[in-house]
């Protein structure tokens, strides 16, 4: 389990904020509050607080785990090679993406390349929250022997599978682009999974 905290101490003042701005408009004469939220907040300059607490906590917390964890599109997109540059590659030369399954296959890795490294471009494709998804996210590196640079990687369904081999075939890391395509698996095996998704 992730362990949550929530450090409150800074929005205390916000909130007391609000209420004394509330007394003072009512003119109960209560300015005490705002005085010292003012001496507080300089060099900050003024803080509009969310409308609702809640929904701030929960914005701030969803921003902090996807980039933190994994890579957000962004990234992938402002380090992936375009159509034309791949071109000048004779790796993606024959480029053919394969039959669509859940499993992917990434050639032309570099020799630096970890598992986490994987696990941080293509974890963006699982849901950690489901634990069927996450006994399915599964990479194999290659590190030795012919298949060395190369990698499989196996993600809870064929939609994930598509989504990532679109947004991270030509993805350049640590100076390589990567070659993204779908897996080849042994035909029954492929059937098996296809009975399991039905149901």
């Amino acid at each position: 389990h992730k362990k949550i905290e929530f450090h409150i101490t800074s929005d205390i003042p916000t909130v007391l904020q609000i209420n004394s701005e509330k007394e003072e408009k009512n003119g109960n004469g209560v300015y005490l509050y705002a005085t010292t939220e003012e001496i507080n907040n300089t060099g900050f300059g003024r803080i509009f607080p969310a409308p609702s607490s809640n929904d701030k906590m929960e914005t701030e917390e969803e921003d902090d785990e996807i980039p933190s964890e994994f890579i957000s599109k962004r990234d992938l997109e402002k380090n992936r090679l375009s159509r034309e540059e791949m071109e000048k590659f004779s790796v993606f030369k024959n480029y053919e993406p394969g039959d669509p399954n859940c499993r992917i296959y990434v050639k032309n890795l570099a020799k630096q390349v970890q598992e986490k490294d994987l696990k941080f471009i293509f974890g963006r494709y699982i849901d950690f929250q489901s634990e069927v998804e996450r006994n399915m996210f599964d990479i194999r590196l290659m590190k030795e022997g012919r298949m060395k640079g190369q990698a499989f990687i196996g993600l809870p369904n064929e939609k994930a599978a598509a989504k990532a081999l679109k947004e991270a075939n030509g993805y350049v890391l640590f100076e390589k682009p990567m070659v993204v395509q779908f897996a080849r698996s042994a035909r029954p095996k492929q059937d098996a999974n296809e009975g399991k998704r039905k149901k």
